[in-house]
């Protein structure tokens, strides 16, 4: 049975900070529901009610966009190792780009890389957990290193030009924001 809370307790904080991957999920009014596994380091649980996440740069941007449009997200955890449990964050988010003042004070909480595209700042209202007995069991086997090798191949400046040419609409058509807010 489903349990609801009003913010992250410190067993929920040590069950998100043992999991190798979240999912994410926004939608705007019409067009496609993304949802988007994420992984790599990128995410921190700042408070009871505070997440941000940094989302690096590859071939979508939706959740940026649909961001723009309403700034609802849900973030979810399966414990695939051990633990039988799945955890959904229910909340509003602000998405923060390199050119924003918060975005370098926010970056300073993970590695460094060229790759960061946005940090989103996620306020959760609602934390839900069920049991996750459907959930298979998968070992981690350990991170891919391919997006970073692709971002340290590209360069601050193959970054900056795959924005440009791939990153500034959705799969939908809409504008993501990416290069400033009034993307064409």
């Amino acid at each position: 049975m489903a349990k609801q809370f009003d913010e992250i307790n410190d067993d929920h904080r040590q069950f998100i900070e043992a999991q190798q991957i979240f999912f994410c999920g926004t939608a705007a009014d019409e067009g496609r529901v993304n949802i988007s596994p994420k992984g790599m380091d990128s995410l921190r649980v700042l408070g009871p009610n505070r997440i941000i996440w940094r989302n690096w740069t590859g071939s979508g941007n939706e959740t940026a966009a649909h961001l723009a449009l309403h700034n609802r997200m849900t973030l979810m955890w399966c414990g695939f190792e051990k633990r039988p449990m799945i955890m959904r964050a229910y909340g509003t988010a602000r998405t923060l780009h390199p050119r924003d003042a918060d975005f370098d004070a926010l970056n300073l909480d993970f590695p460094p890389s060229d790759g960061a595209r946005q940090i989103y700042d996620m306020t959760v209202e609602i934390l839900q957990t069920s049991c996750g007995f459907a959930v298979p069991f998968y070992d981690y086997k350990g991170p891919r290193d391919v997006l970073k090798q692709w971002t340290e191949d590209k360069g601050p400046d193959g970054i900056a030009t795959y924005w440009k040419e791939r990153n500034q609409r959705t799969i939908d058509g809409l504008a993501t924001h990416i290069l400033d807010d009034t993307d064409a």
